[in-house]
């Protein structure tokens, strides 16, 4: 049998031919076809999302007035920031911003996860419309609702209306001493009480939101798990505490480290009930509302980038912080 050397060598040199261009252009445009739907979102969230990162941190370095233009521009150094570390209003309204952050915070857990465990309780239609219920204050919009409770608190608004009603009622008066019907409240005027009012306010806003994560948390647990443990004699509380509790710890996790990072950056409750910063300001204007002040009414946009990146460490620091205390052993508890 005769033999055929050009064989092996055409197979060869056909395997080291190249593409022609158009497949080469067809091959790429197939394989990018992911990348070419998500180019859109991509470009947008790189000019949206990360230019803006990249120039705030240049922008801390810079001495800028915005309405002097692009050019006005001048390089500081670190002036910024000590600027920011010198001003006393900065620990000022970090200290309101961590008092009010923790009087709207636990109370929202301390309730929202006994009134999930009673939801759950109430059974899947029941707790459906409730926490439907208590979900439309956190849809609304923040400053609709904030506009609403100002209203309400001044001084002859719906709340001192209705303690004066109990200030004159014999059978609640005697609790009501301390309430003067001819000097009401001062809910939203006084640096007093206006910590109070913007903290009921978080509270009132975004507890349904706890509800919801919570009522969630509490659905996963096997109905098997508090069977057991009625039969072994447990009572309700025993059952909460010995079982929902436990078991809810990673939902706990999620809900505390939003409740960490939401609170730290409240603005609009603030900034409405203080009349844009006109009023009660020594104890209600929070890093977010001084950070605002700086850049838009003394147009230092250099030092509000500045404050942003501390804001920005701090609120990073208090979220490790707690990640290291509780976050290895909550997410341990849902493994």
């Amino acid at each position: 049998m005769s033999r055929n050397p050009g064989i092996g060598t055409q197979g060869s040199d056909v395997s080291q031919l190249e593409i022609p261009a158009p497949n080469k252009l067809k091959k790429i445009l197939s394989d990018g076809t992911p990348y070419w739907f998500l180019s859109p979102w991509m470009i947008l969230y790189g000019i949206f999302g990360i230019f803006p990162l990249f120039f705030m941190v240049f922008l801390s370095f810079q001495d800028w007035n915005p309405s002097e233009g692009m050019g006005a521009m001048q390089f500081v150094g670190t002036e910024n920031y000590v600027k920011a570390f010198t001003d006393p209003l900065l620990y000022g309204s970090m200290w309101n911003t961590l008092c009010m952050a923790v009087m709207s915070g636990v109370p929202q857990h301390l309730f929202a996860i006994p009134m999930a465990y009673i939801l759950v309780q109430l059974g899947e239609r029941a707790r459906h419309w409730f926490t439907s219920a208590y979900f439309l204050p956190y849809i609304t919009s923040t400053v609709a609702v904030s506009m609403i409770f100002f209203m309400m608190f001044q001084g002859s608004g719906i709340i001192n209306s209705t303690i004066t009603v109990f200030h004159d009622w014999s059978l609640t008066a005697p609790f009501f001493t301390w309430f003067d019907p001819d000097y009401p409240i001062q809910w939203v005027r006084a640096n007093s009480v206006i910590q109070y009012s913007i903290s009921m306010v978080v509270f009132w806003k975004y507890l349904g939101f706890n509800i919801v994560i919570y009522s969630a948390g509490m659905a996963t647990i096997s109905t098997d798990l508090y069977e057991a443990a009625k039969i072994d004699g447990a009572n309700t509380f025993q059952r909460f505490t010995q079982i929902a509790l436990p078991l809810l710890k990673p939902f706990i996790f999620f809900g505390v480290t939003m409740t960490i990072i939401g609170n730290m950056n409240l603005f609009d409750e603030p900034f409405v009930l203080t009349n844009g910063l006109q009023s009660a300001t020594d104890k209600g204007m929070t890093i977010s509302n001084y950070l605002f002040r700086v850049a838009w009414q003394q147009q230092a946009m250099g030092m509000a980038a500045a404050i942003s990146w501390i804001l920005f460490a701090v609120i990073a620091t208090f979220t490790a912080i707690y990640f290291f205390l509780f976050g290895r052993e909550g997410l341990q508890e849902g493994q």
